[in-house]
């Protein structure tokens, strides 16, 4: 198994685009998926932007493709691992000018041009032996590096890793990352397709907002409602959430990401905290499992998670009140002021009351 330096040449018509492509989606991948769905699924990625690029630069030879000969649509094929985009910006470039697609952006661009000599014909790749002698490049340059891929994108790429046999120590080591986060990335594909079963759930909106997911596996009000070890190793870890707590995932997945009909109670990634904190609750999880269309708001008060910013409100509204208290004697004929004390009164009495023997409290150290 081996990189090889050599730099070859070939067509655009010899070379495949990769159908194993993680970011084609889940859904979209497979052997036997076509090169024209392919493209259509890539039309997207800004390739005009490329064949820009390559009217104006040519084809470098040191962003050459990295190739590897596999059997695809039963033949032995050249399938570019490395450099789809840019392969798929020649093709389309190429139909273009062929008049082959009446796309109005693509046939603007292509108005006039004459291609340079080789830009269709004398495409640069470098060939591997299989896919695992790339797996550290690709790792780090997609998972790690500056051509990230989307979060799904990354945790289905890492979870093939592992699922070839890698651990995550040996996952970390090839893609430059944490092992720590390649083993939440790991658990949080598998809860993923775990996902899958729940009726009426988009895992198209779970994959669109997979760091929502990634996060909240990080609370232990998640990892205790789903019984989920997050230090599990690999085996454990294919079925993250034991038989016996999928009616728990089911609910977890409606408030997080919600359905068709019902919007999810989760609506940013900053109340993933709260959300964890929420499930700590059973007041709390109650209230969710039994309202049609339960509130996030409300939730997060039967789990005391406002208690923080009352009291953070009450001891400004004190501090305030002291420095007032330094000055105010100035004023002790003001009308404004007595309207304001008088308010303030009102309220701090009505306050003693709801705490139980505070009142009472306060008045023997007035007293004393």
């Amino acid at each position: 198994m081996a990189v090889h330096s050599e730099i070859k040449y070939s067509s655009v018509e010899d070379l495949f685009l990769d159908p194993m492509n993680p970011r084609l989606g889940r859904g979209n991948t497979g052997v036997t998926v076509r090169q024209a769905k392919i493209i259509d699924l890539m039309k997207d990625w800004t390739l005009d932007e490329l064949a820009v690029s390559f009217i104006e630069n040519g084809f470098w030879p040191q962003e050459a493709l990295i190739v590897v000969r596999e059997k695809l649509y039963g033949k032995s094929s050249l399938v570019v691992v490395e450099g789809n985009r840019r392969l798929a910006a020649l093709k389309l470039l190429k139909d273009a000018t062929n008049g082959s697609i009446k796309d109005r952006k693509w046939l603007e661009i292509a108005d006039g041009l004459k291609p340079s000599a080789g830009l269709f014909n004398r495409i640069p790749y470098i060939e591997v032996d299989a896919r695992s002698d790339v797996d550290a490049f690709l790792g780090f340059r997609h998972v790690t590096g500056i051509k990230e891929w989307k979060p799904a994108e990354k945790a289905e790429y890492i979870a093939k890793l592992i699922e070839d046999g890698s651990t995550y120590r040996e996952v970390m080591r090839k893609i430059g990352s944490k092992t720590p986060t390649v083993r939440q990335n790991y658990i949080s594909y598998r809860l993923l397709l775990q996902m899958e079963e729940v009726d009426e759930l988009s895992t198209e909106e779970v994959e669109e907002r997979f760091s929502v997911l990634f996060l909240s596996l990080r609370t232990e009000g998640v990892q205790k409602y789903l019984q989920i070890d997050i230090q599990a190793e690999p085996g454990q870890a294919r079925h993250p959430v034991p038989r016996s707590n999928l009616k728990q995932l089911a609910n977890f997945a409606l408030w997080l990401f919600g359905t068709s009909t019902k919007p999810p109670i989760v609506r940013d990634s900053r109340q993933v905290n709260q959300f964890g904190q929420i499930l700590l609750s059973k007041k709390a999880i109650e209230y969710l499992e039994r309202t049609p269309r339960p509130s996030f708001e409300a939730a997060y008060q039967l789990a005391g998670g406002d208690e923080p910013e009352i009291v953070r409100m009450i001891e400004a509204a004190a501090d305030n009140i002291e420095a007032a208290l330094s000055r105010a004697h100035r004023y002790a004929k003001s009308k404004k002021l007595r309207v304001a004390a008088k308010r303030l009164g009102e309220d701090a009495l009505q306050l003693l009351t709801i705490i139980p023997g505070l009142k009472a409290e306060v008045l023997d150290e007035d007293e004393s």
